[in-house]
């Protein structure tokens, strides 16, 4: 005698605290990806809209060079991911000696995963103040280093090193574009009431966004609340009329501002059916 055979009910899905929240991802492609899928880990509902794009650098001798005579350098600062992924050296060519830096978590999973081993990450704010706060970085005096960055990038993490007693050179490994697509389906969503949320990364990403959406766009955007990485990034974007929310930084001070906006009553019910 055989025993009978049942069909299983599938698992009951249990909603997540950012259940059908539409959130707007303008971070570069590659990051984008990542952080849409943390997104959809929570209920949420990712609408990914690259605000820059990111290109190999339109000459790449400097950054050549810097691969070849890596060795000479005793600290290496990575800007970015995009840092990484367009300028970090192949694994077998990374000095044993020189020492890897990063602004945040990101850029520290992005050395890793480029099989550079324990990179450096500040413990304050991430960002080029929290690295300079470092104690390793607090006098270098007489050292080398060497900062991966995109085309025209910042020069005050170089010139305080500098004013510390480092030798600083920077090396241009990718350029930022503005995408060449326009935002009419962003404005769609936000009218459908499929958007609940802005996220930004960048001040340069935010004016590329503003410029594309258009004055009809921008009043739309502008019901959004605005959830920002950085306090110079918000700053920008209430200077466009947005409302801004500073977060801790990173993909982890994202979401947890995005979670303390529209999981926790009463702001959550309002904004669900703004």
């Amino acid at each position: 005698m055989t025993g009978a055979v049942y069909p299983l009910s599938p698992p009951q899905r249990v909603p997540g605290p950012l259940e059908g929240i539409g959130v707007i991802v303008t971070r570069p492609q590659r990051q984008a990806a990542v952080f849409a899928a943390k997104i959809g880990a929570l209920g949420g509902v990712p609408i990914v809209w690259p605000a820059i794009v990111i290109l190999p650098p339109a000459d790449a001798t400097s950054l050549a060079h810097a691969h070849a005579t890596l060795a000479l350098y005793d600290i290496a600062i990575f800007v970015s991911a995009n840092a990484v992924e367009y300028g970090a050296p192949p694994p077998a060519r990374w000095p044993a000696h020189t020492v890897a830096y990063a602004p945040g978590p990101g850029t520290a999973e992005a050395l890793v995963s480029a099989g550079i081993p324990n990179p450096q990450v500040p413990v304050t704010s991430l960002d080029s103040e929290g690295l300079l706060e470092l104690p390793s970085l607090a006098d270098v005096t007489g050292k080398r280093v060497v900062i991966f960055r995109g085309e025209g990038g910042r020069e005050f993490l170089g010139n305080t090193l500098r004013a510390r007693g480092a030798t600083v050179d920077h090396v241009p490994c990718y350029r930022r574009v503005a995408p060449q697509t326009g935002a009419l389906g962003l404005i769609e969503a936000i009218r459908e009431n499929r958007a609940h949320a802005l996220t930004l990364t960048s001040s340069e990403g935010l004016d590329n966004l503003i410029a594309a959406l258009g004055p009809a766009g921008q009043r739309e955007i502008a019901r959004l609340p605005v959830f920002a990485v950085h306090a110079r990034i918000a700053e920008r974007a209430r200077e466009h009329g947005l409302r801004a929310v500073e977060t801790a930084g990173g993909d982890d001070g994202l979401l947890a501002g995005l979670l303390e906006w529209f999981a926790g009553p009463p702001r959550s019910a309002a904004t669900r059916g703004a």
